[in-house]
């Protein structure tokens, strides 16, 4: 009797071990079939060959921008021949290399209350002696926006399509509208030199991050249903939206993998999951990069007669070189001359109105930079907002049309800011054209696969749990 139940628990002890061991056999089998999966394209789990080169889902981006006036292909093919290349040069160049921010000033709508878990979130300050002597003279004093020579007689909602007469009068201190910063103060400004400082990953998050985008999307441009809503409504969520996707992208470009190794490299699961997974937030990116790339050519002969000086002529000379080769490419010039059409904006009985309403909007987004909780977004987040903002009063300036007497006056900070955002989405243009579809293809096959995994261990263990019992 003692044997006979010895001899059983025996039997059942090794049909346990066999079927943990069939178990823990289809487990790793199907492991590996999704590494081979993911490490190639062709292997399927299925045993077929998955056609994931096709050309529409290469193309996933195709026809006219929304809202613009050139096609996702054009767009593409201007980056990577023409913007890119110069652009990397451009914001090189000591004159665009050093930016005036603002680092330390009170949130006005809430106390701060950000940490920063990296030593990467802070700002390396310029030393008096570094950026150039030049930038230390006072700005001469412009017309204030309001001044009856800049408005009488125009109406208020009136666009001007060009600005190619109107010349550069030297650097000034004039108020952009359509932001909140105060250059006037000096004394709280310091010089950070850019490339020092790159725009990555720095720990800055939880509630105080969420709190700023929460405050500029349900405040200040509220998600819309692209439907119901006309196209200046749509503007500026479409702007911030684009930016949001721009900046998401650099971070996850930039991603500390390994704090201890102090490793850097692409977090791909976090670009999929913030911007590539959502193809609304890649369309705004596009249409963002587009109104930025308008409001540099309207520019054109502003910037063209601009000063670049910073004490070294032959950086002085490469970026006024550099400018010209961006502003007049015969490339850019013939496949896409408009990018964007801001003439078509502001008509009708409502269009001063909403011109106002946007105006106010864009400069609380303004005022939030203030918030920010980490040192170096804070840098970003000004630069960027300040450069988008300067894209705004370059395409929607109330002078008129009124061609002889119209002046546009920008800051050294605006044109800096201006061409270091082009900057900033032109990388993020290039990489979504050359990884997303990558990107995407890698993420959907993994997400994919331990739904698979489930359903055959489900069925194949109580089959391999019966035969060998």
């Amino acid at each position: 009797m003692a044997e006979s139940v010895m001899d059983n628990k025996s039997k059942s002890e090794g049909g346990s071990r066999r079927r943990w061991a069939v178990f823990f056999a289809i487990t790793a089998l199907i492991i590996a079939l999704a590494a081979a999966s993911t490490a190639s394209p062709k292997i399927s789990l299925f045993g077929k060959v998955n056609k994931l080169c096709s050309c529409s889902q290469q193309q996933k981006y195709t026809g006219i921008v929304e809202d613009c006036c050139c096609n996702y292909e054009t767009a593409n093919l201007l980056n990577e021949e023409v913007l890119y290349p110069s652009l990397q040069e451009l914001v090189k160049t000591p004159f665009f290399r050093y930016f005036k921010v603002k680092l330390w000033c009170d949130c006005p709508f809430w106390p701060d209350d950000g940490m920063c878990k990296l030593r990467d979130c802070s700002v390396c300050e310029c030393p008096d002696n570094e950026f150039p002597e030049l930038f230390k003279r006072p700005f001469r004093r412009g017309l204030p926006s309001d001044a009856p020579i800049c408005q009488e007689g125009k109406p208020e909602a009136a666009v001007d399509r060009t600005l190619d007469h109107r010349a550069f009068r030297g650097w000034t201190v004039t108020d952009n509208p359509w932001t909140n910063d105060d250059e006037t103060n000096n004394d709280e400004m310091t010089y950070v030199n850019l490339q020092l400082n790159p725009e990555r990953y720095t720990g800055y998050t939880g509630p105080s991050a969420r709190r700023i985008w929460d405050a500029v999307y349900s405040e200040n441009c509220p998600k819309y249903p692209s439907e119901e809503l006309c196209q200046e409504e749509r503007l500026l969520y479409k702007l911030i939206s684009g930016l949001h996707s721009s900046i998401s992208i650099h971070i996850a470009a930039d991603y500390l993998l390994d704090e201890d190794t102090n490793s850097w490299g692409e977090n791909l699961t976090l670009m999929y999951d913030r911007v590539l997974r959502y193809p609304e937030r890649v369309r705004n990116l596009y249409f963002t990069y587009l109104f930025v790339l308008r409001a540099v050519t309207k520019t054109a002969t502003y910037l063209e007669q601009a000063e670049y000086n910073t004490g070294n002529p032959t950086e002085d000379l490469k970026a006024h070189s550099l400018i010209r080769q961006l502003l007049y490419n015969p490339k850019l010039q013939a496949a896409c001359p408009l990018p964007f059409d801001e003439a078509k904006l502001w008509k009708g009985q409502r269009g001063p109105e909403l011109k106002q309403k946007t105006q106010e909007q864009f400069r609380n987004i303004s005022a939030l930079m203030d918030c920010v909780g980490c040192e170096k977004c804070r840098l970003w987040g000004k630069l960027q907002v300040l450069g988008l903002g300067t894209a705004l009063k370059i395409l929607f300036s109330q002078n008129g049309e009124d061609k002889i007497v119209q002046t546009l006056q920008l800051q050294r900070n605006e044109v800096i800011a201006l061409i270091n955002l082009l900057n900033r989405l032109s990388e993020s243009v290039k990489f979504v054209h050359e990884k997303g579809a990558a990107v995407e293809r890698i993420m959907e096959r993994q997400s994919g696969l331990f739904p698979f995994a489930s359903i055959l261990l489900q069925k194949v263990w109580p089959f391999s749990s019966s035969l060998l019992s």
